[in-house]
């Protein structure tokens, strides 16, 4: 098993068996074994050895194939935290990527006291990251798009950075980042360390790499992901307090034989064993924690069906085989897609049959869309089992039990004369006797849910992911897609003046909108590019002030010139498209300051509302 993380794999891979054999020590090793990393994926025992040399790196690698920990944990294991000024910048595409890299950040570094991350973005108010920079912090992640903008007003020094981390470059290039990459590279001391990592290599990748990387090592990783045909993988989208209702939910009208829960971190299978048990369910927990003994102990009740539902870390897992598992669940996503291949591969093996059901929390959509993509097999969506299916299968197991208790004459052949004696002496309905003694077998517990709070509380929220946009007619985005408006959904038609000749596309047109005007991606509606100029639909309930940021807005270098469009269908209320476009940050041109957003929402803000990147 692997980290962030898969298992290892590549016949050539050097056969390095733990992170101390890649040269990583102290603080850092005690951080991976508390998330339980063990072993280095392909791209992480080819890298971290360079880094720690300080090497510049070129790797070819897809999402999903642990490339952050390879990047992280060198920066980590070299970091000064008596310099208060940046030491390390990490540039990444989208706002989801900056705070995931963050996220990771501050995982590997729980055991080193006194380290700052901060995440740099567009749509963030510039209050949170100015105080965080003059506190002082010792890596930036951020979007090109506002780290440009700190450059300009001065408030971002580079100059004591010793490592630069280009993170999905060609995702960079693609969005339009191309010019900022290359002044934010050119703003940083020429002695610094560079790593880049692409998923594939265009001629406009390796000019940045001819450009700004000294010699660079080059690195190649194909992930061999897939997973068996014979295994149905669901998920079903649920927010972090709501997943252990939805585990319960359906372990109760799944037809499994044995399951395996698995989740991030050790305090974690504990906590869900310990609740599953409170629910009725035979399960127990094994994690780094455990020892071999008692793991043993643990699986071969398992295996013996004296346990229902084993709940595990990645590492407490490895290499169990066990014939009756019939369900694998993600109740936490696995960071990395070789480490889904790895779960998944639990059940459904020699042929069986499998299932593989995972829970999705709205800001792990880039993770589940990885996953896909690796392992070239999408997972369907799932609905919760409802409160008439939940009783269906109670009443089912119950029906059962009767019928298995029927089966055993002697005894019912005894319990027949008590009850006959009941009946005789206290002139009660044979039926009812019975009614009785289930209540009594039943004790408190309710056997059939119709509470309406029931359903209250175990409601999870609806999936809201949504698939790629598809190309319309005149440069319209989506125009098929309809939903229903938002509570008081009324949209206006704004032209701007940039169009098709500007070379713009949907994507930079939300990114500098939100950017500036501090607007998130349910604020847009139908966007459509005419050869001068295009229109966009944004809400009428838009705050005061928003359009007088967006008036000093420039995409491309020229300025938008934001109105309401006149024209024939210009102003179009209560449309029911709410289309998403774009990111977070637009790619800037040569002209033009960039504007404040002051009073934008705070990170999580956005976070809450879950909106994945489907670019």
């Amino acid at each position: 098993m692997s980290s962030e993380n898969g298992e290892a794999q590549g016949a050539d891979q050097t056969p390095l068996t733990t992170f101390a054999d890649l040269g990583l020590e102290g603080p850092v090793l005690k951080a991976l074994s508390d998330v339980g990393y063990e072993t280095p994926s392909e791209i992480q025992a080819q890298t971290i050895p360079l880094l720690l040399n300080g090497l510049d790196v070129m790797g070819l690698a897809q999402t999903g194939t642990g490339k952050t920990a390879a990047f992280a944990l060198p920066i980590l294991a070299r970091l000064d935290r008596t310099q208060k000024k940046p030491q390390a910048l990490v540039l990444a595409p989208t706002r989801e990527l900056a705070l995931q890299v963050c996220e990771a950040f501050e995982r590997y570094a729980s055991h080193l006291k006194g380290v700052h991350v901060l995440p740099v973005y567009g749509g963030q108010a510039y209050g949170v990251q100015l105080s965080a920079l003059r506190r002082g912090v010792h890596i930036v992640v951020g979007t090109p798009g506002r780290i440009m903008d700190h450059l300009d007003r001065g408030t971002l020094d580079l100059s004591e950075l010793r490592y630069v981390v280009l993170d999905e470059a060609d995702e960079m290039l693609k969005m339009g980042f191309a010019e900022d990459v290359e002044t934010i590279l050119g703003s940083t001391p020429p002695g610094k360390q560079v790593a880049l990592f692409s998923a594939t290599m265009p001629s406009s990748i390796r000019r940045i790499a001819a450009t700004h990387l000294n010699d660079p090592v080059e690195i190649t990783v194909k992930k061999k992901t897939t997973t068996s045909s014979t295994i149905t993988q669901r998920y079903v989208v649920v927010s972090y307090p709501q997943k252990l209702d939805a585990l319960n939910r359906i372990l109760e009208v799944e037809n499994f034989e044995a399951a395996i829960v698995f989740t991030r971190t050790k305090n974690e299978t504990e906590t869900v064993a310990e609740r599953l048990r409170a629910r009725g369910f035979a399960a127990a927990a094994i994690n780094g924690d455990v020892v071999q003994a008692q793991r043993e102990r643990t699986i071969n009740q398992l295996r013996d069906g004296k346990l229902d539902v084993l709940v595990a870390t990645d590492v407490a897992a490895r290499g169990l085989d066990v014939e009756r598992i019939t369900h694998v669940f993600n109740y936490d996503l696995p960071i990395d897609t070789e480490s889904y291949v790895h779960r998944v591969g639990r059940t459904g093996r020699a042929g069986r049959t499998g299932d593989a059901i995972s829970f999705v929390t709205p800001r792990e959509r880039r993770l589940l869309a990885a996953i896909e993509k690796a392992t070239r097999q999408p997972l369907t969506q799932m609905h919760l089992p409802t409160v008439d299916d939940i009783n269906a299968s109670r009443l089912s197991r119950f029906d059962d039990s009767i019928t298995e208790a029927l089966e055993q004459s002697t005894r019912i052949d005894r319990f027949r004369d008590i009850i006959n004696h009941y009946v005789e002496h206290h002139d009660v309905p044979e039926a009812d006797v019975a009614a009785a003694l289930a209540v009594v077998a039943q004790g408190e517990t309710q056997l059939l849910l119709d509470d309406a709070d029931e359903m209250k509380r175990m409601e999870l929220a609806p999936d809201k992911r949504k698939e790629r946009p598809g190309r319309e007619g005149d440069g319209e985005r989506g125009g098929d897609r309809r939903r229903e408006a938002r509570s008081g959904g009324s949209w206006v038609a704004y032209r701007i003046n940039v169009g098709r000749r500007h070379k713009v596309d949907p994507r930079q047109i939300v990114g500098a909108i939100a950017n500036e005007g501090g607007l998130g991606r349910d604020d847009f509606g139908a966007i459509t590019i005419k050869p001068e100029f295009s229109l966009v639909e944004l809400p009428a309930s838009m705050p005061a002030g928003v359009l007088d940021r967006l008036a000093r807005t420039r995409i491309s270098g020229r300025l938008i010139e934001i109105q309401v469009d006149r024209g024939p269908g210009g102003a179009r209320r209560g449309s029911d498209r709410s289309d998403r476009y774009g990111r977070d940050d637009a790619p800037r041109g040569k002209g033009g300051p960039r504007r404040d957003t002051r009073g934008g929402r705070d990170s999580r803000d956005g976070d809450r509302r879950g909106r994945g990147n489907r670019w």
